[in-house]
């Protein structure tokens, strides 16, 4: 086995650079994993853009598939060999007020994957066990990359939403995140409205499973979900808190809407849009390893899958840049040699 792997870092914000770095063995607490593929996410601005505080060279990456190679002091439930995944949070502490009270997403001592720490952009990444996932054997590596993030968060923001089978949920926008959250939408059987600009997404929304679809260039979309009944929950994944507030007059009372994208717009919701209905806004960031493990379960059952690119590790920085122009159709996601699963990029699950 080599005794150094090969790893994209960033050396100051913008800057890729590729690494040769040596391999070292978990601590206490940590594994050790030999990654076979990374989703982009556009969470890696973070570090891209240096919008935390970051100690350079730092490797990004947060959506990490791989197979555990070395296990540290101190760890139990996880193997030599076995298949899991890293999301965005690193791993909860366990002792802080929130981890006792059961919030691990808000752990008090949470690391960030690909800020605090290195990422997956590299052939190799140190992880803490807590944080990690269980990859089901019939999802590849490149499959279940996005999942890790734009899956776990579209998924736990529908599943932890007020709406039941039946109900009318919303989906606004259809890129890297909407295009999931309206498949895991028509797979938890709501009826599904999927809304973005333009007819020209009209067609892969109903592919996607959507059973309406609201053109917001064309019409009021707040008035066309009220004419549909009121949405029970309305799952914004576009930035922009304009896009935020034309959709919320359209939740039937006691409906909620849920931010995902994040962007600098501030949201204007009247005092009155709440109060009558008693309507609400609220974000969710992702989800806790353990709805990580069901988020994969359930898209390997029901075939929920991201539209993907895949590309080799030593194009990360090309990658990069074709996600933030929003060229990508959906999913960047980056191979290693180490992945013996590949697949070409599968099909979304389609609902006729």
């Amino acid at each position: 086995m080599s005794a150094a792997y090969n790893a994209i870092q960033l050396t100051k914000p913008g800057e890729f650079a590729l690494a040769l770095k040596p391999l070292v063995d978990p601590g206490r607490g940590q594994v050790r994993i030999r990654v076979e593929a990374c989703g982009v996410c556009h969470s890696d601005a973070a570090t891209v853009e240096g919008l935390f505080p970051i100690q350079w060279p730092r490797v990004p990456g947060l959506e990490v598939v791989g197979r555990i190679d070395a296990v540290g002091s101190g760890v139990q439930g996880w193997a030599i060999g076995q298949r899991v995944g890293v999301g965005f949070l690193a791993g909860s502490c366990g002792y802080c007020e929130y981890c006792r009270s059961g919030d691990l997403v808000n752990c008090r001592n949470q690391e960030y994957t690909g800020i605090h720490h290195d990422g997956g952009y590299a052939e190799v990444m140190i992880a803490k066990a807590s944080g990690l996932v269980s990859i089901p054997d019939s999802l590849s590596s490149a499959r279940a990359a996005p999942l890790l993030c734009a899956g776990l968060t579209t998924f736990s923001a529908l599943r932890n939403s007020p709406a039941k089978a039946g109900d009318l949920v919303a989906v606004l926008g259809i890129g890297g995140l909407g295009h999931l959250a309206v498949q895991y939408a028509r797979q938890m059987g709501f009826e599904v409205v999927a809304i973005a600009r333009g007819a020209g997404a009209a067609e892969l929304a109903k592919k996607l499973g959507a059973h309406h679809y609201i053109n917001s260039s064309s019409a009021d979309p707040a008035e066309a979900l009220q004419a549909l009944g009121g949405a029970k929950t309305i799952v914004i994944t576009a930035s922009g808190g304009k896009t935020v507030a034309e959709t919320f007059k359209g939740l039937r009372p006691g409906g909620v809407s849920i931010v995902l994208g994040v962007g600098p717009e501030p949201i204007e919701v009247t005092s009155s849009d709440l109060i009558f209905g008693s309507r609400k806004l609220e974000g969710a960031l992702t989800g806790t390893p353990a709805t990580g493990d069901v988020t994969l379960r359930f898209s390997a059952l029901s075939g929920v899958s991201a539209m993907i690119e895949t590309v080799p590790l030593d194009q990360a920085a090309a990658a990069y840049a074709k996600m933030m122009a929003g060229k990508a159709r959906f999913r960047m996601v980056l191979v290693m040699e180490n992945d013996t699963v590949q697949s070409a990029a599968p099909k979304p699950a389609v609902v006729s």
